[in-house]
């Protein structure tokens, strides 16, 4: 297909320009969009006789700039710019997609006046994932981003280049579930061909994306930040089982579910079952437990309750004294 050279594309294609570069003189932006100073000149005189207001300064440093006015002029967004303003508002805990959000609201309007190829991506950002943010971002290339999402969205293969904290590198063919935001980093929960098992991925360490001509169907039912919570427990250290003297549903609202998975048992009451690398940090999560409670393993976890115990009785000790 050919770019669209009429007038009115011309004119918007100035007004881009205007707007990113203010004071642009009319030598300049005949340059950039490849035409003569006098045709520069009538696409500037297009935007003006369209409401939109251009001052003209003479001078050294003079050139055009949009002036103040009633109506704001059109914005114009690139396909990597969306995407980023869609991740900039998952990032600072706004859901994104809740038309009755004054944030989600706005950014629907902004979609909805995106042309269509930007919209269905940005679009596909909002729709496919699943918010689950804090504080401490790590935020990836929106392109890589847009590539997995348009995946998980057409329920399509995907090859992946990825590098990890220490360097290495890889590559793996994954179905790519759902994108999950949570504690401001972004990841990938997909189902691994090379290993047959469920996988997540920091997409801040996908390098690049190759879309496959497979097709996948994701499981039923799927909580995507559930299931990546659930999984981010899995293949630490040290391993954890906990036994709770209580019911599941009594223990779930108490403890994160990075923990790991909560199962129910025949007496009625539950177990813990997971890994984790920092025993330390697992023992103040369980601090938070109302009912009584057995950890089975590790010696490392029971270590650090003790330990734990022994600052509390201490502190305790203080008070009194």
């Amino acid at each position: 297909m050919r770019p669209d050279t009429s007038p009115t594309a011309r004119a918007l294609l100035a007004l881009d320009l205007l707007q990113s570069n203010p004071g642009i003189t009319a030598e300049r932006l005949a340059d950039k969009l490849g035409v003569s100073d006098r045709a520069a000149r009538r696409y500037v005189g297009i935007l003006r006789e369209a409401g939109i207001p251009i001052d003209s300064l003479r001078g050294p440093f003079g050139g055009y700039r949009i002036g103040r006015g009633l109506r704001l002029p059109p914005l114009t967004f690139s396909a990597t710019e969306a995407l980023g303003l869609v991740m900039a508002v998952l990032d600072g805990h706004h859901p994104a997609s809740d038309p009755t959000d004054p944030v989600g609201s706005a950014l629907g309007k902004l979609v909805r006046a995106l042309p269509e190829p930007v919209a269905a991506q940005a679009e596909a950002v909002r729709r496919v994932t699943a918010p689950a943010p804090d504080r401490g971002a790590a935020r990836p290339d929106p392109d890589t981003t847009a590539a997995l999402v348009q995946a998980c969205a057409e329920r399509r293969t995907v090859r992946l280049e990825c590098t990890s904290g220490s360097g290495s590198h890889w590559q793996a063919e994954v179905d790519p579930w759902a994108v999950v935001v949570r504690h401001g980093r972004w990841y990938l929960l997909c189902w691994s061909h090379g290993v047959d098992a469920r996988r997540t991925y920091r997409i801040d360490r996908i390098r690049s994306v190759a879309a496959l001509a497979g097709t996948f169907t994701p499981p039923a039912g799927l909580d995507p930040v559930a299931t990546l919570e659930e999984h981010l427990a899995i293949g630490w250290e040290y391993e954890v089982e906990v036994l709770i003297d209580a019911p599941v549903e009594a223990v779930a609202p108490c403890l994160p579910r990075a923990l790991g998975r909560l199962e129910s048992l025949a007496d009625g009451t539950s177990r813990l079952v997971g890994s984790t690398g920092h025993p330390d940090w697992y023992v103040e999560q369980l601090a938070a437990l109302r009912p009584p409670y057995r950890i089975v393993r590790s010696p490392a976890v029971r270590d650090a309750a003790r330990e734990l115990g022994h600052r509390f009785l201490a502190a305790a000790r203080a008070a009194d004294d």
